[in-house]
């Protein structure tokens, strides 16, 4: 799916040439020439980088990027200052710019600039993924989605059930959580057999997990249930 740049520059011939070469590369391309109106199809549209001019009408190109990283945190926007702007660049980095362009520009260097922060832009969400399937507490770190266990970089192998109650206690780290709890959660509603299967499974986790380590990771709290934490 091509990656889709949004332009916000006032000047048709630059907005022109600029929209030109990036299609060239590859790349869908909006262009707007009016600062609240690019705001508008940045702020509605599933937009990857932007491209603002700092001097537009209607909204200057440092509201315009106030108001999308207050919206979005993480959309890459590159602006293109005037020569000797200081103050626009300085200002610009502090609001979130990601880079800036001084005009008059190459092309060449728009789009290696364009090229470097999508890149950058695709490893962090790269990196936001993987935080979202990884659970850890010390040097233990569970990936859920390679439903990988790994303690001190040693590789660890769970059963399934094993696994899926590492992951409860984990995701509830620093609670405790009851017997029935864990049974509702990691079993089901229909298991009918005794509240013990859980110390049995505690047990084979504890020996997989902490045995041969210097910390304890399962904690019982004795009358109620477990809890995880580091000691």
């Amino acid at each position: 799916m091509k990656k889709r740049i949004l332009i916000i520059e006032d000047e048709i011939k630059i907005a022109r040439v600029l929209k030109l070469e990036i299609e060239y590369e590859g790349y869908e391309v909006l262009v707007e020439h009016d600062g609240r109106e690019g705001l508008e199809v940045a702020l509605n549209n599933n937009i990857d980088l932007v491209l603002l001019d700092v001097m537009l009408p209607g909204l200057s190109g440092l509201e315009v990027l106030r108001r999308i990283r207050k919206a979005n945190s993480h959309l890459p926007i590159i602006l293109l200052t005037a020569r000797g702007s200081t103050f626009d660049k300085i200002t610009g980095l502090d609001y979130g710019a990601n880079d800036y362009i001084t005009k008059p520009f190459e092309i060449e260097e728009v789009l290696a600039r364009v090229r470097s922060s999508l890149r950058f832009s695709s490893l962090l969400q790269q990196s936001k993924q993987m935080d979202d399937f990884q659970l850890s507490i010390g040097d233990l770190v569970v990936n859920q989605e390679t439903r990988e266990v790994k303690r001190e970089d040693i590789d660890i192998t769970l059963t399934p059930k094993e696994f899926d109650l590492l992951v409860y206690l984990l995701k509830n780290q620093n609670k405790v959580v009851t017997r029935e709890a864990i049974i509702l959660t990691v079993w089901g509603y229909e298991y009918e057999g005794e509240t013990n299967v859980v110390d049995v499974y505690i047990r084979h986790l504890r020996k997989k997990i902490e045995e041969g380590f210097e910390t304890s990771i399962i904690q019982t709290v004795r009358g109620v249930g477990y809890t995880m934490r580091v000691k």
